[in-house]
Formats: structure tokens, sequence, C-alpha cells
């Protein structure tokens, strides 16, 4: 019997939908990427489409990731991995090992965690892919889907949002969305820079990292995607160049509203998940989903921004919702 195909060759749209209150006088939308038909949707699932393809092609027997407890990422990997009837192998680190609904379905998919002090995460994830390859053919994704893939998945997401919006005949000024590992906003970034959107601003609100470091990363992932696209020849070098040049200006990453870190629980996030809930009828995590929308919020404030079209980009979650 022919398997079918786990992801279909472009995944479905997911929908744009108009908030319901003004922010400071803007017109608010949500795109919802937590809507998508995989493993509870969300953000990774655009990646883990990408990574798929290449781990079919190169007839891998084991997926080896990074992630904390709280991951989606090893949630949608070890759900992919299950589904291909092949093994998931996740390196965790202990400082954030602490029970979650993610870590909970992460258990029951089959995959092994294996935990160590997070200075040991190369070393270890060597290691371990090290002794896979001697006796198969391991295929390893970095933390967060980071990496052209994942890249590329939000390059597709981007030229999706622009077909709906000649569709809707609206345009956005700003986008905003929860900037974590920086593959979700290298892709869109990416998707501005190619596209030529020049009157749009992408704002990622960091969850964990600092500004220099994390606005590193996307920049870099930028630059590695645009040379991938010269290596195939989509890009010229001189179209390379220029868009290059223009990275900087283009990435915006703020992380004036991370509070303490990774997975910091704060009631006054909590209060504008309950806000969104009862207004909406709409589902966020505190980890990331909520944490960027009470950012982008105080952003919008403490920027004095008015009379603006924005897009707020719900990248999932779902099950860290269930936070009790």
């Amino acid at each position: 019997m022919k398997r079918i195909p786990l992801f279909e060759e472009k995944l479905p749209a997911t929908p744009l939908y108009r908030s319901r209150e003004d922010y400071g006088t803007n017109e608010v939308y949500f795109k919802r990427d937590d809507l998508l038909p995989f493993s509870f949707g969300g953000n990774k699932v655009r990646k883990a489409q990408k990574f798929y393809r290449e781990i079919v092609e190169k007839q891998a027997d084991h997926i080896v990731t990074y992630g904390s407890s709280s991951s989606n990422h090893c949630r949608i990997i070890s759900n992919m991995a299950t589904a291909l009837g092949i093994d998931c192998h996740i390196i965790s680190p202990l400082e954030n090992a602490h029970e979650t609904a993610n870590s909970r379905i992460i258990r029951k998919l089959g995959a092994t965690v294996e935990y160590c002090p997070v200075e040991k995460v190369k070393e270890t994830i060597d290691n371990r892919m090290e002794l896979l390859g001697k006796k198969g053919n391991p295929y390893f994704i970095m933390g967060g889907g980071h990496g052209n893939p994942g890249t590329e998945g939000y390059l597709d997401a981007y030229r999706e949002l622009l077909m709906q919006e000649e569709e809707m005949g609206i345009r956005f000024d700003y986008i905003f969305h929860a900037s974590g590992t920086g593959a979700t906003q290298a892709g869109l970034v990416t998707g501005q820079l190619l596209e030529g959107r020049q009157d749009q601003r992408i704002v990622g609100i960091s969850i964990a990292r600092t500004k220099e470091a994390g606005g590193k990363v996307v920049c870099e992932s930028i630059k590695g995607y645009l040379e991938e696209l010269t290596k195939r020849q989509v890009l010229d070098i001189s179209a390379r160049d220029t868009l290059i040049k223009q990275i900087e200006d283009k990435v915006i990453f703020t992380d004036q509203y991370r509070l303490n870190g990774y997975g910091d629980y704060h009631e006054e996030i909590v209060r504008t998940i309950d806000e969104v809930e009862s207004r909406e009828g709409m589902a966020m995590d505190t980890t990331y989903v909520g944490k960027a929308f009470w950012g982008m919020k105080q952003y919008l404030s403490e920027e004095g921004i008015r009379g603006k079209r924005i897009l707020f980009w719900h990248t999932g979650g779902t099950p860290l919702y269930f936070r009790a």
C-alpha cells in the first residue's frame, strides 16, 4: 500500500481575523498559525514541513534535535518522527527541566529525552550524532527549527500573507510576533526584502534573548538564506549583496518585554491572555504568544503608534495554554 505523504507540497493558508478591539486607534488583525492542521498547529509546523522533505530524501532513520521542556518545536518534531516511523532523540537543558503539556505529549509520542547542563549541549549533540551515525543515518535539526529550511517556511508564509492582503484589499504597516530562535523572523524579513516591501516594519518581540544576541542570529540567518539562494541560482550576486546591506535596518528585535526570560510567568501576561480569550475567543500561552501580544501592546503605547494597520502573527503553542 502506498503511503500518503505526511505533509502536502503546500500547507493550507491560515486565516486572518480582525480584532474586536482597536488598540490605540490601530486596526489590529490576527494571523492564526495556531490553526495549522498538524500536532496542535503553530509556526513549527511550517518549519517541520521543510525539514520533512529533506528527511525523506535522505532516508534518515533517526531525528536528533534540541529544546526545553516547553518547546513547541520538540513536540512537533517528535510527532513527525512518530508518524514517519523513525526514532526521535531530544537533547534538553537541565536548567529548564519541568513538566509541561508539551513535555507530556513528547513523552507519549515515544521520543527519547536526554538531559544535560546547558553548557554541555553542543558536546552532547555531537556525541549522540556520532553514536547514531555508526549504526544508522541520523538527521539533525537545530533547536526551534533554526536553519535555512525553517527560514524558507516563513518566507513562504510571508508570500501567503501578501496574497491575502491583495484579496482583502489591505496592507499591513506593522507585523508583530514572538521571536525565539529567530527562524520565523528571519523568514518574514527575507520575504519583505525579496518582495521589496519598504512600507512595512516587522517587529520581533523577544521571549528570552537579548537584543544584541537575538538580533544578530536573525541577521545571520537571513544572510545565510540569501547566500543559499545565490548558490541555487535563484538570486544573482549583485542582488544578494544589495539585499544584505539592508538587513540590519529591517531587523527590529526588541528585548524590552522578555521580563525574566524564557518561560517566565507574569500576572500581567496572564491578565492579557484572559482578556484576549474573553473578547476574541482565542487562546494564547504565557511562554510565547501571550508574552509577545502583551509586548506588542506595550510597544504600540510606548512608541505612540496610532492609526495604523497592525498584524499580530499568532505562532501557536496551544498545549501550553493549559498551564495548570
